[in-house]
């Protein structure tokens, strides 16, 4: 909002120039951006919150202003010349909708003549960014910047049965507003009819039917009350922000429409002159008082941690209009007085309701600055939460794998999303998006992660390796639903060429290989299986699990995914290069990676040597390595080390439908050295385990 600095001295005396002021106001909590200069004087543009509605005119900004240098504010007295006919007698005023309109006021004023503005009205309008229309507009307009309280002037010859109505819109109601647009209206906005048709939107806009011209000589002019969040939804709705509904939809204060009415009486009997009919049509249903507010100073002494003076506190309250009244005192632990104000709201601070809101007026007022730095004695110790040392170990072990954490936003594009999503799963969906391609939460990180690789690939950086440790949201049921996950990017080489090496692309194996590396965090209980994900290459991916502590038996739960992406979505998203993608949840591994810290432990190093033997088998298509490794630890063989999987081959004399895979096995004794007989009857129980659960026979040689 812009500010003139010579206006804000018709309201209070101050001794301070402009630059100053702006210092003192921006640290009083109302942020000046900037000063310039205009034919009327200097122009603050201030920065006014959502919750500061009072502060939206020249006249509640003196106030602040008053109450920082501790000046008196100068009264504001409208001095009217009133005939003797009544407003009553010319126009009748009722409001059939007290919920969207809690006071309406009216004036009359006969004769006037509507002319151009007086250059120094024009002047003040036009530096804070308003355009000269004619004097009796002009001076509207001038009224709700001066005081905060938008007004609105009617050709009174122009209304039916000069009376108005304050209304819900009829279905369909239709009307032309002072920008010249036929808008369509809703059964719940407020408009301000005649006897016959709206002729304005209730806090928002004028119709084109009643508006002042320069053949205008009678006038009706309307304060009034509306609603905030009928005045927010009927904007919206419309498409129309105006300076009058931008100050209704944020609360105006009540108290003050009628004397915004007087005050542009008084200014259109200076300029326009007229007959000012006597007295106000004021239709006030619901008059309410603000509540009383206590404020103690153990409370104050509580907050701030420092002691600010009786004077001073009553000295502020008083100049911003709580009317402080010491009721009361408390004794404190050594025997000093702490007193108690009682103070009552006034009706333009209805953000103000509770004692910690007035410490809050007392503190800004005196002066943050002159508190000590200091913080608070601790009541509790520090307490780490449980799954912060697995999650610390996790993102020490990525690092050290090659990959860089990034932080992203989980509002993403509804149709990148849909490629990712889980089939059934309904996506959090954005009710007012501020852009197309942040419409809804991710369903999945991998969005994020593709979105990441994506920017950096058309920023010319092709080798990455990226995590991230966010979250996915859905909802089941209708409740939302936050699932922490572990999301990782790669594309490019995994081995750039150097003086000794050649350079190699990452590839699935790579990826796989980091993973198992995490997986050793959680114990080496890594389980790899098929997989479904329609994203994914089906030749280079796979499912994960761990085992489920739920369950006595070997069985996994799966907790994430792994491989590339599918070439015919790479397309669609044009990346030209192989991107390989995984996706974890964080609780079951955290949760994993805690209990194999609990359970680790220092063993000596083996006396004995281990023992490998391979074994050639032919496997059908469709047996997996995992369902291979299964079976064998299935058998529970105390001097097991370790299955690889050392060799896979098709063709040849293996028939049609079949495949080679050696695997090699490991077996060592921490107390003996292993016999042949042994290991030939190790040999044994494995070959026949795997003939009879996967129908295995050896290769001949």
């Amino acid at each position: 909002m812009r500010i003139l600095y010579n206006w804000l001295e018709e309201f209070v005396d101050f001794q301070a120039p402009p630059a100053e002021l702006r210092t003192r106001l921006s640290l009083a909590g109302i942020a000046i951006d900037s000063i310039e200069d205009s034919t009327a004087g200097p122009v603050l543009d201030a920065e006014v919150t959502a919750n500061r509605p009072d502060c939206l005119g020249h006249y509640g900004l003196a106030r602040e202003v008053a109450a920082i240098y501790r000046r008196p504010m100068k009264p504001l007295q409208p001095k009217l010349l009133e005939s003797a006919d009544k407003a009553a007698d010319a126009t009748r005023v009722e409001i059939e909708s007290p919920d969207l309109c809690g006071r309406y006021t009216a004036r009359v004023l006969i004769g006037v003549r509507v002319q151009p503005s007086p250059d120094w009205l024009r002047q003040r309008l036009e530096a804070i960014g308003q355009n000269s229309i004619n004097n009796v507009v002009d001076i509207s307009n001038y009224v709700m910047f001066e005081l905060g309280h938008p007004l609105h002037a009617f050709d009174l010859d122009r209304l039916a049965e000069k009376r108005i109505v304050v209304r819900r819109a009829r279905p369909g109601e239709r009307m032309r507003t002072l920008d010249g647009v036929e808008r369509t209206l809703g059964p719940d906005m407020c408009v301000i009819a005649d006897a016959s048709r709206a002729v304005a939107i209730g806090g928002v806009l004028g119709g084109a039917e009643s508006e002042i011209g320069f053949a205008s000589r009678n006038l009706l002019i309307e304060s009034a009350w509306f609603d905030p969040i009928s005045v927010r939804r009927t904007s919206k709705a419309l498409g129309l922000r105006t300076e009058a509904s931008y100050r209704f939809e944020r609360g105006a204060d009540p108290e003050m429409a009628e004397l915004a009415s007087r005050r542009a009486a008084e200014l259109i009997q200076q300029l326009a002159g007229g007959q000012l009919l006597a007295g106000v049509v004021d239709v006030y249903p619901r008059r309410e008082v603000g509540p009383a507010i206590e404020l103690s100073r153990k409370e104050l002494l509580r907050v701030i941690g420092d002691d600010i003076p009786d004077r001073e506190i009553e000295e502020i309250l008083s100049a911003l209009g709580f009317h402080p009244v010491r009721k009361d005192t408390h004794r404190g632990s050594a025997g000093s007085i702490l007193a108690v104000w009682e103070c009552r709201q006034p009706s333009w601070r209805r953000d103000v309701t509770r004692g910690i809101d007035l410490i809050e007026e007392v503190a800004r007022h005196y002066g943050y600055e002159k508190f000590p730095s200091r913080l608070p004695a601790a009541r509790q110790p520090a307490k780490r939460l449980p799954h912060t040392g697995a999650l610390d170990l996790l993102g020490q072990r990525l690092i050290a794998l090659g990959y860089q954490e990034i932080v992203t936003i989980p509002l993403v594009d509804r149709r990148r999303d849909e490629i990712f999503r889980s089939p059934g799963a309904v996506p959090a969906v954005i009710g007012n998006p501020l852009a197309e391609d942040a419409s809804v939460m991710r369903s999945s990180g991998v969005v994020s992660m593709v979105a990441a690789l994506e920017w950096n690939l058309n920023h010319g950086q092709r080798n990455l390796r990226l995590f991230e440790m966010g979250k996915t949201y859905e909802l089941r049921k209708g409740e939302p639903l936050e699932t922490p996950v572990l999301t990782l990017g790669a594309t490019g080489l995994a081995r750039e060429k150097s003086l000794y090496e050649t350079s190699r692309q990452f590839g699935f194996a790579d990826l796989k290989g980091d993973l198992d590396g995490i997986g050793r965090l959680a114990g080496g209980r890594w389980r790899w299986g098929a997989m479904t994900k329609s994203w994914l290459n089906p030749a280079r991916a796979g499912e994960i699990g761990i085992p489920d502590p739920s369950t006595a038996s070997s069985s996994c739960r799966p907790i994430g995914v792994a491989g590339e992406l599918a070439r015919k979505i790479a397309d669609q998203l044009k990346l030209r290069q192989e991107i390989f993608l995984a996706e974890l949840r964080l609780e079951p591994l955290l949760e994993a990676v805690r209990e194999a810290g609990v359970l680790r432990k220092f063993e000596p190093l083996p006396r004995f040597p281990a023992v490998e033997r391979d074994f050639s088998l032919v496997l059908a298509d469709g047996v997996t390595f995992t369902q291979v490794v299964d079976a064998v630890c299935a058998l529970g063989i105390p001097e097991l080390r370790s299955i690889e999987a050392a060799d896979l081959f098709r063709g040849g004399q293996i028939p049609s439908g079949k495949f080679s895979l050696m695997i090699r096995v490991a077996f060592q004794s921490a107390e003996a050295t292993l016999t042949d007989r042994q290991i030939a009857e190790y040999s044994s129980q494995i070959l026949g385990a795997l003939e009879r659960e996967l129908g295995a026979t050896l290769r001949a040689s």
